[in-house]
């Protein structure tokens, strides 16, 4: 089963594996009405790549379910004054596990494929990955070859069951390739533009107008730490930890978010020289290429998607609540409670949980 958005990414996977033999079928969730591309020209989109390379196709309505678990989940979390990461969480509750799930019980396909860049190495090869820690019979998630492109972050939190039904076929390829290759089987999506923006702003035409229509203007102080009040905000759910353009306020140097207080419906900023920390702790931590440590280990953490890894000290704090503290080597502008702290061995993604505190 292949998932399909309607994008030349998963458009290609497609291809690729019906040229390789394998029998194929396209599955597209319907996650959204309207507007967006993942949901109202993505699925014309994904049906004529279906046509073209005549496998079955097949639209399941997910909506509700993608309201509960991602809509429900942003708008609580942006509501308390963190900045949640919806794409790792969709991947797992809405995506993977339920579209396997689906194929599984529906078509009886055991096999998952999507147009990730990301590479999994199962546990039965022969050539397993090197890692700092026990990793004896588990399915390992390893970066795409392709740097700029890579997709691995916002896999960090699927279960190893899931993992070893996935099929990567574009975590061996540049991007470049991808274009040359949809255009060598003259797929309708060859040259369609990719998507810049989560499919929520692309929907609602910003990330801004999403949480408008969601949650009412709440104004507050924008403040320096010691209280000095520099200005109004409309919501803190409009900013996030290190921004420093569009505060709307005027200072002697320029100025970063550092917190977000819920509690006074505040948005406290700082220059640059105080807004920067060396340690966080870590939670819901999901192990993926080796087991949960007993010793602290050094680790490269990636905080953002488009961030580089930086090397830290990860130290277990609860083993079994998967709870851990990271001690960086220098200190970070990015730590933002919500979103996904993702540890690293070299290509290797370890494991990841989401930023406490």
């Amino acid at each position: 089963m292949v998932g399909l958005s309607g994008g030349v990414d998963s458009s290609l996977t497609a291809a690729l594996l019906v040229e390789a033999g394998w029998q194929v079928e396209g599955l597209t969730l319907w996650l959204m009405s309207g507007k967006g591309a993942c949901c109202a020209e993505g699925l014309v989109d994904a049906a004529a790549i279906c046509e073209q390379l005549a496998v079955p196709h097949h639209v399941v309505d997910f909506r509700d379910h993608f309201r509960r678990e991602i809509v429900d989940f942003l708008v609580e979390g942006y509501g308390r004054g963190i900045t949640p990461l919806p794409c790792s969480r969709c991947n797992r509750a809405v995506k993977f596990g339920p579209m396997l799930q689906w194929a599984r019980s529906q078509r009886e396909i055991g096999r998952l494929a999507t147009g990730h860049y990301a590479r999994v190495r199962h546990a039965d090869s022969p050539d397993p990955a090197v890692v700092p820690g026990e990793a004896a019979g588990r399915h390992q998630l390893l970066r795409g070859l392709d740097a700029h492109k890579d997709q691995s972050y916002f896999l960090y939190d699927l279960p190893q069951e899931v993992l070893g039904r996935l099929v990567f076929p574009l975590g061996e390829l540049q991007k470049s390739e991808t274009r040359l290759e949809a255009a060598r089987f003259n797929l309708r999506t060859a040259a369609k533009p990719e998507s810049q923006d989560l499919c929520l702003a692309e929907h609602h035409g910003s990330m801004k107008a999403f949480l408008d229509a969601h949650l009412p203007p709440r104004q507050g102080e924008i403040a320096l730490a010691d209280g000095t009040v520099l200005g109004q905000h409309d919501g803190i759910e409009h900013f996030t930890i290190g921004q420093r353009r569009g505060l709307g306020v005027a200072w002697s140097e320029p100025l970063h978010v550092v917190r977000l207080d819920a509690a006074f419906n505040r948005v406290v900023v700082a220059p640059r020289a105080d807004a920067a920390r060396d340690a966080c702790q870590v939670a819901a931590v999901n192990w993926v290429s080796m087991a949960p440590p007993r010793q602290p280990l050094p680790v490269a953490v990636q905080l953002r998607y488009r961030s580089h890894a930086e090397p830290a000290v990860l130290t277990p704090l609860d083993r079994e609540a998967g709870r851990v503290a990271l001690q960086f080597a220098e200190p970070q502008f990015s730590i933002t409670p919500g979103q996904a702290a993702v540890f690293y061995a070299g290509e290797v993604l370890l494991g990841g949980g989401l930023i406490e505190t």
